[in-house]
């Protein structure tokens, strides 16, 4: 292994959580969400040498998985298929804690891709500063989208 490779794997292992929490933001359903953190870790392989740590590797990596995951969302909304799956999980939690992190995860996928991210950093309790670093858009835009957001989901129906 070169020392490329271990410097990847170190930061792979380091960041995994992070790179996860993106990929379920855009899925519940496990295999694509297993596709998701794989397609991730190919883009981060192909720009990690090319990478040159004017930001902090956190944002860049939160950079990379959004605009990933974002981009096979789209694609994946232009031609939509019906999964193969049954409705029901007998061994699934049903409490109302549970309900409630349902609904607001039902709620926030019915958000656009670009807000949906943005309340995904928010959740992970990362500044409006470094939001807006990784998404690109001023301290000020995030404070303003996320007011608007706020306001969309606590609008929406629970469909």
């Amino acid at each position: 292994m070169t020392t490329l490779e271990r410097q990847f794997a170190q930061t792979v292992a380091e960041h995994k959580s992070t790179i996860y929490t993106v990929c379920y933001m855009f899925s519940q359903d496990a295999d694509e969400v297993n596709d998701l953190f794989q397609e991730v870790l190919v883009n981060l392989w192909k720009g990690f040498e090319s990478f040159e740590h004017r930001s902090d590797i956190r944002t860049w990596i939160y950079r990379v998985a959004l605009n990933t995951c974002i981009s096979l969302d789209r694609k994946k909304r232009r031609s939509a298929t019906v999964p193969l799956t049954m409705d029901i999980n007998l061994f699934e939690d049903r409490d109302k804690d549970t309900r409630q992190v349902d609904m607001l995860h039902k709620r926030i996928s019915k958000l656009q891709p670009f807000d949906r991210a943005i309340v995904l950093l928010w959740l992970e309790n990362l500044s409006y500063e470094e939001i807006g670093q990784i998404v690109g858009i001023t301290t000020k835009n995030v404070s303003i989208r996320l007011f608007r957001i706020r306001e969309q989901l606590k609008n929406m129906s629970n469909d």
